[in-house]
């Protein structure tokens, strides 16, 4: 099986749904896969805590996207997805540098999809970060806009 959804489509539809200045425009998916992909955010100085380090906040929300665009290797454009549960756990300090999230699709059913993430700065042999992450699917009438 393959992706549903290029790389290049998940972007445009970052740019287009959240437009330039909302959410963080410069995460950008760099590859995808049956169930899988990688989103990449270039270092900015207001990801860090105080030691230096990559924040939390800023780890968990690159966890959470890289979850909803996992989704969308194996449904195509799905919007209307949401989150319904994070749980993450902080493994390493992360280095202050270009992150990276790789997501994995561990189980897409009807109503759910259950997705792991391995957070890490780019230059990181282990993950600094693990997240399981759990998305509600949207029934097939409110995809459809009905």
């Amino acid at each position: 099986m393959t992706s549903k959804v290029r790389a290049e489509e998940i972007n445009a539809f970052l740019t287009k749904a959240f437009g330039s200045e909302r959410q963080n425009p410069r995460m950008e998916v760099t590859h995808v896969g049956d169930g899988e992909v990688t989103v990449r955010m270039p270092y900015d100085d207001n990801m860090l805590r105080p030691g230096g380090v990559i924040s939390g906040p800023t780890q968990m929300a690159l966890a959470d996207c890289a979850a909803y665009f996992a989704i969308f290797t194996r449904t195509g454009i799905e919007p209307y997805a949401v989150t319904s549960n994070l749980n993450i756990n902080f493994l390493n300090a992360c280095k202050a540098g270009n992150v990276l999230a790789q997501g994995k699709v561990l189980k897409i059913g009807k109503k759910l999809a259950v997705i792991e993430v391995d957070v890490r700065e780019e230059t990181m042999d282990e993950p600094a970060s693990h997240s399981i992450v759990t998305y509600a699917l949207p029934s097939k009438k409110m995809s459809d806009g009905n």
